[in-house]
């Protein structure tokens, strides 16, 4: 797998709050959608990746996120196996940006 750049929550907060951000896509479940999820973020399950990948753009930034990162660094070595070039992860998923950088987002 390539290597895919692993971003802290806050890193992933500044780019995401600059004039151009990258595409917050959360590939956690719908149940876990619900209880906490990031403003702004696509929820793209990893389940349904595969059927939706067209809903995406190869060529435009992407923050991949689930709830500790492994789902989404799974995710993000697929988008890159299949010819994106700018997809991050973000380490520490949900979980990390509720602790790091908006504690109004639940944990669980």
């Amino acid at each position: 797998m390539a290597s895919i750049e692993q971003l802290a929550p806050r890193e992933a907060a500044t780019r995401l709050g600059a004039d151009d951000p990258p595409r917050l896509i959360d590939v956690r479940t719908y149940g876990e959608y619900d209880i906490a999820h990031i403003r702004g973020s696509v929820h793209i399950p990893m389940s349904d990746i595969v059927e939706r990948v067209h809903e995406l753009d190869p060529q435009e930034p992407l923050i991949i996120l689930c709830h500790h990162g492994i789902r989404s660094y799974r995710v993000a070595g697929w988008l890159v196996s299949k010819g994106f070039t700018d997809v991050a992860n973000l380490a520490r998923g949900i979980e990390g940006w509720s602790l790091q950088v908006d504690p109004t987002v639940p944990r669980y």
